[in-house]
């Protein structure tokens, strides 16, 4: 019986089925890498996009070139996720795609070549059993014929037995014999049908299927090696490129030079004011009463010059902190003084604070606060001097275009109107006078400002150039405050009469270390000069002639 094919054909069965398994496995093993790679991709973009800078604060820092570099670094990870994203999607096409298929025609092959083994082994099974069947036959009946044989030799040597009877056992016995003849004949064709069929099937048929078999085995081994290089070869393939987002990463970190970021906040920020000159000695001895003399009989009622300069030169102060202690109580602290404010001072107050508090901070060389700064005037006068040219002339720029748009504009409707007053079919040249009278209108309006630009800037530069410039201190990249004539150009600003508008009483005592500010001590009667404007100051005057600013939470109105 061909019971051993059958064990060989369950092993090369299980054998074939476990390599196709192999390559199913294989491919979600690469599925399930090319997730990953989109994920991490996914993530990468979304890290990018977080960090990117948007807005015009961030494009005025991107001049900077460690601010720039950062988001040259963020557009090369994007890249380098897009070549990730091109990782996963060449696996899953050339890979898992690829592969599938391939495993699709393997299974129909191998399906193919067991379907025709199991065929031949059936048909071989058969002829067996056939054979099986004749030679049993065979048997039997030359048993049978045996027997006949032996009972027609004892009815002849039966005394008793008559000739017919002897007769008819020959017969028997002959005929049961040519019968066992003919099945001993079939069982030895049979046999010699089977062998021939066996050895067909075992020298021929299995072999064949069994080769191809193994030729498709070693066809699915070869492909799925291929399969483990291309897992490699398809990020190899991207590796320049992400080594070249990876040198830009590099490159963007050693470009970066400090000096140059350094020199271009110095000048995007100098001020152009000139440093301060030396405070004069007053010498009281010579018979120069102070200024907030307690001798004084009658509190002055008239306002004394504010910071010493004409209104032509806008004076920005430096920078000052808000007082430090604060009222034991709910209200809250007081803001930082406004500049305006401040610019309305006194003088003596003025040059009290300066001795007392300016001068000495000048030398830290702090930068003014934002905060100090005071509201923006159309002609840039709030800005220092540096700062006010540049903008003049970035809005001189601005126009400049605006008005050759606006030209351009004007040239084309004239055209226009040429064209339509020559072909009336084309077009009513009245119809185009509104937009003509518009953008007429618009070239005066934009030539109008221009000049007036053109005037503030020739104004600042003049100004600048007439001055004695010590001017911008480029090297150490400070913003110091103009007060080179701080004794000079009084004028009639003194004659200004001010009267109080209210009275008040101070509830704790303040010590006035900032410069515009006043000490007061708590129980105090003082006059309202300047009420709070809502940012949590009022300007008084004390019994003694000073006056300055006070937090509007330390007092008390008086009814």
């Amino acid at each position: 019986s061909p019971t051993g094919s059958r064990d060989q054909y369950d092993v090369i069965d299980k054998h074939s089925q476990s390599g196709l398994d192999l390559v199913e496995r294989y491919i979600k093993f690469v599925k399930e890498r090319t997730e990953i790679e989109q994920s991490y991709a996914k993530q990468l973009r979304s890290l990018t996009k977080k960090y990117a800078k948007r807005g015009s604060k961030e494009e005025q820092d991107c001049k900077f070139s460690n601010h720039a570099s950062f988001q040259e670094i963020l557009n090369e990870l994007n890249d380098y996720a897009g070549q990730r994203e091109l990782i996963a999607e060449n696996m899953m096409t050339g890979i898992c795609v690829e592969l599938t298929k391939y495993l699709q025609e393997l299974k129909q092959e191998r399906k193919t070549h067991l379907s025709d083994a199991k065929k031949a082994q059936q048909t071989l099974e058969s002829s067996f059993k056939h054979l099986e069947s004749t030679k049993k036959r065979f048997a039997k009946e030359w048993a049978e014929a045996d027997k006949a044989t032996q009972q027609a030799e004892k009815t002849e040597s039966d005394l008793n037995a008559t000739r017919l009877d002897v007769e008819k056992a020959k017969q028997h016995a002959h005929a049961r014999t040519h019968t066992a003849e003919e099945c001993r004949n079939d069982y030895a064709a049979q046999l010699q049908k089977y062998n021939k069929e066996q050895n067909l099937f075992y020298y021929s048929e299995i072999p064949q299927i069994f080769n191809k078999l193994q030729d498709m085995d070693e066809r699915r081994v070869r492909r799925l090696a291929e399969g483990y290089c291309q897992f490699s070869d398809i990020e190899k393939k991207v590796l320049p490129i992400i080594s070249k987002c990876l040198e830009g990463i590099s490159a963007a970190g050693v470009k970066i030079n400090e000096k140059q970021d350094s020199v271009l906040f110095i000048e995007q920020h100098k001020s152009g004011f000139e440093r301060p000159g030396d405070v004069e000695f007053e010498d009281y001895s010579q018979g120069i009463k102070p200024a907030t003399s307690d001798s004084s009989l009658n509190p002055p009622k008239v306002r004394a010059k504010l910071w010493p300069f004409s209104k032509k030169h806008k004076f920005v102060p430096p920078s000052f902190s808000p007082p430090s202690p604060f009222p034991p109580s709910s209200h809250p602290p007081p803001l930082s003084l406004p500049l305006s404010k401040l610019q309305r001072s006194p003088l003596s107050l003025c040059l009290r604070e300066f001795n007392r508090s300016v001068k000495p901070r000048i030398s830290t060389l702090k930068i003014l606060r934002k905060s100090c700064l005071p509201p923006a005037a159309e002609d840039f006068s709030h800005l220092p001097p540096e700062q006010r040219k540049k903008r003049l002339q970035a809005k001189i720029d601005d126009i400049t275009k605006e008005l050759q748009k606006t030209q351009d504009q004007s040239d084309a409707l004239e055209k226009m109107k040429g064209v339509y007053e020559q072909n009336p079919q084309m077009g009513d040249p009245s119809s185009l006078e509104p937009q003509i009278t518009e953008t007429a209108q618009n070239i005066g309006r934009l030539r109008g400002e221009l000049a007036k630009y053109e005037t503030w800037l020739s104004e600042a530069v003049g100004g600048e150039e007439s001055s004695n410039t010590i001017n911008n201190n480029t090297q150490h990249g400070v913003v110091a405050a103009d007060q080179s004539n701080i004794y000079t150009e009084f004028d009639d600003e003194f004659d200004d009469i001010e009267s109080p508008i209210g009275q008040c009483t101070a509830l704790y005592t303040f010590q006035g270390n900032s410069e515009g500010t006043i000490s007061i001590t708590e129980g105090e009667l003082l006059s309202i000069m300047e009420e709070d404007k809502g940012d949590g100051w009022m300007r008084v005057l004390r019994a003694s002639g000073e006056e300055g600013y006070i937090p509007s939470s330390y007092v008390k109105l008086t009814p």
